[in-house]
C-alpha cells in the first residue's frame, strides 16, 4: 500500500490552495457586509444630523413667532396707557411693557444664538453628504471588485477541485479510508510534512522507524497530532 511522497506532496498542495481560496470566497462577501454596516451607520448618522438641523429650524421658527407675538402684546400694552384712570394702574402697565420687552430682549438672543447653530449644522449636514456620496460610490465600487474576485476564485476552486480528483483517483482503497478520515476530520491541516525527522505540523521528532517508512513510501501518521506525513522534496 505504498504512497510516494510526491502524490502525498502534490494532495497536500492542493487541500492548501483550496483551504485558501475557500477563505478567500469567505472573506469577500464578509468585507463586504462589514462595509455596508459602516454605510448604513453613516446614512444613519447623516440623517440624525438632518433631523437635528430641522429641529433647530422649527426651534428658531417658533422662537420668532413667539418674539413677533411679544411685539404685539407690548404694542397693546403701549396703546392701553392713554386709558389708564390711575396712577397706579399706569405704574402697572409700564412694569408689564418692561416684562414683555425683557423676555423679548432675551428671546431675541436666543434667536441669534439658534440661527447661528443652524448655519454650523448646514454645513455639518452637507459635509456627511459629501461623505455619504464619495462612501457608496466606494463601496459599490468595493462590491463590484469582489464579485469579480469571486467568479475568479469559483473558477480556481473548480479546477483545483478537479485535479484533486485525479490525484485521489491514484490512492488506494484501504489507504484512501484513513486519508479522506483525516482530511475529514482536520481539512489542509491534516497533513504535515517531514523535515530532518520533524513534523511540521506539531513539530514533534518521529521516529526512526517511521522515518524509514516514509523512505519506503508508506503511509504514516504522526502519533503526536495524527496528520498523514510525506518527506519533503529535499
Amino acid at each position: 500500500m505504498a504512497v510516494s511522497a510526491a502524490a502525498l506532496r502534490e494532495l497536500h498542495r492542493i487541500h492548501r490552495q483550496l483551504s485558501d481560496l475557500g477563505d478567500r470566497l469567505e472573506r469577500g462577501p464578509r468585507q463586504v457586509r462589514a462595509r455596508e454596516a459602516n454605510l448604513a451607520k453613516l446614512e444613519q448618522s447623516s440623517q440624525e444630523a438632518h433631523d437635528n438641523l430641522q429641529q433647530t429650524k422649527l426651534t428658531a421658527d417658533n422662537k420668532q413667532l413667539d418674539l413677533k407675538s411679544g411685539e404685539l402684546k407690548i404694542e397693546d400694552l403701549k396703546g392701553k396707557l392713554n386709558a389708564c384712570s390711575s396712577n397706579k394702574e399706569y405704574q402697572a402697565l409700564l412694569e408689564q411693557i418692561a416684562a414683555a420687552e425683557m423676555a423679548g430682549s432675551v428671546l431675541a438672543d436666543e434667536i441669534l444664538e439658534t440661527m447661528e447653530k443652524s448655519d454650523q449644522l448646514e454645513l455639518e449636514v452637507e459635509r456627511d453628504r459629501q461623505l455619504l456620496d464619495t462612501s457608496r460610490g466606494e463601496f459599490e465600487k468595493f462590491k463590484e471588485t469582489v464579485a469579480q474576485e469571486l467568479e475568479v476564485v469559483r473558477g480556481d476552486i473548480e479546477r483545483l477541485t478537479g485535479e484533486l480528483r485525479e490525484a485521489e483517483h491514484g490512492l488506494t482503497d484501504g489507504f484512501k479510508v484513513d486519508y479522506q478520515r483525516v482530511i475529514r476530520g482536520k481539512g489542509a491541516e491534516g497533513m504535515a510534512e517531514v523535515e530532518d525527522g520533524v513534523c511540521l505540523g506539531c513539530g514533534q521528532q518521529i521516529t526512526l522507524n517511521m522515518q524509514n517508512d516514509l523512505l519506503l513510501s508508506k503511509p504514516i501518521f504522526c502519533r503526536s497530532c495524527g496528520c498523514l506525513l510525506y518527506m519533503g522534496e529535499n
